[in-house]
């Protein structure tokens, strides 16, 4: 069996890849915009001098990362693999592809790494996290920006033919 028969085992109708598409846009965008707002948040609790706003701060970012960001995250990751099994971009045969799994993971890594142990520290009044919370929320709003421009230009070809002179199907 050729590698693109073995690709297009899996393969989404084209219902499902506009509903899966439409799901991982907004999830993606979704946590684009809780990232976002982590990092506003966190600046603001590194900026004041009222302990109370600082603690209720990190109480917030708190809610932000149990209540949207690992969801999203984690339904960016499922819907993105789905559209990668079950179009003809495949997970692995386009580069733009392959950089936005890295990405996600990367930020999936950073949040359970970096603004976990930032909120932590912050919560039980160790403190000096506070840059740590803010470069790791810093670093999740250019990840998830640099994915979303690499969805919408599609740039390259696939992995070992250079750059493509045809024009790519649309699957986000």
């Amino acid at each position: 069996m050729n590698e693109e028969a073995r690709q297009r085992r899996f393969s989404l109708t084209p219902f499902q890849r506009k509903l899966v598409l439409a799901v991982h846009i907004i999830v993606s965008v979704g946590l684009l915009g809780d990232s976002a707002g982590y990092l506003a948040v966190a600046i603001r609790g590194a900026a004041t001098s009222d302990p109370n706003l600082a603690t209720a701060s990190y109480q917030m970012l708190q809610m932000f990362a149990f209540v949207f960001g690992i969801p999203l995250s984690f339904a960016a990751l499922i819907t993105g693999a789905l559209l990668g099994f079950g179009t003809r971009w495949g997970v692995f045969r386009y580069p733009w592809v392959t950089t936005k799994l890295l990405l996600i993971l990367s930020v999936i890594a950073v949040g359970g790494l970096v603004l976990s142990g930032g909120m932590t520290a912050m919560l039980t009044g160790a403190g000096g996290a506070e840059g740590q919370l803010i470069a790791g929320a810093a670093y999740d709003v250019v990840a998830l920006a640099a994915a979303t421009t690499l969805a919408v230009f599609k740039p390259g070809g696939p992995w070992g033919r250079g750059r493509s002179r045809t024009a790519h199907p649309s699957a986000g």
